[in-house]
């Protein structure tokens, strides 16, 4: 799925720009390769070359500093906690998720994978779940995520986010949805027998 949520488009972002740098030095060691093994010539007076020697130590650092900085600028942004609108408790459980709105009395309820046999033609197999999450868009949104059983991972990639969920332990995580949609994720710590069945719509 496209991304939906500014971090998440930051992320592709970097991807692309890691990406490219990575494409060029792959061209220019390809290329340098290709030149020694086909060139005929030799330089009877080249004992040591400082100057190349400098060059081939430096630039390869400030390349990585170029890939560097923005991955700690993003690693940084994506743990920013600003004022949440609403909050979301999400709790992974062998093989279901269940879910709290703290910000309303008695909001709760369980949400399962819809099984093939119960499934409408619309619907996505081993993605839909019977209870969808409802969140609002261009809102800051805080997930509280944890685990009653065995260690579970609560992610949404189209949103950017993964969080691990841990018995006796609450993580959370901040983002924005900045354009309405259908977001589908997955358990992704490996949880047990059914841990390819307990999908997040």
């Amino acid at each position: 799925q496209d991304s939906s949520s500014p971090l998440m488009e930051q992320l592709n972002f970097f991807h692309d720009h890691t990406l490219l740098i990575l494409t060029m030095i792959t061209i220019l060691v390809g290329y340098i390769m290709g030149m020694l093994m086909f060139n005929q010539f030799t330089n009877r007076f080249l004992l040591h070359g400082q100057t190349i020697e400098i060059i081939w130590t430096v630039l390869p650092a400030i390349i990585l500093m170029f890939i560097a900085f923005p991955s700690l600028r993003l690693l940084y942004l994506m743990d920013e906690i600003n004022t949440p609108s609403i909050t979301l408790k999400s709790i992974g459980h062998q093989w279901y998720w269940s879910y709290e709105y703290s910000d309303f009395l008695n909001l709760e309820f369980d949400s399962y994978m819809v099984p093939t046999n119960e499934l409408e033609m619309s619907g996505f197999r081993l993605l839909d779940v019977d209870n969808r999450i409802v969140l609002p868009m261009n809102n800051q949104i805080r997930i509280l995520v944890t685990a009653t059983d065995v260690l579970h991972s609560w992610t949404i990639p189209s949103l950017g986010v993964k969080v691990d969920a841990t018995p006796g332990r609450l993580n959370q995580i901040n983002f924005i949805i900045n354009r309405p949609g259908l977001f589908f994720g997955q358990c992704s710590e490996i949880c047990g027998a059914n841990h390819s069945f307990m999908p997040i719509v």
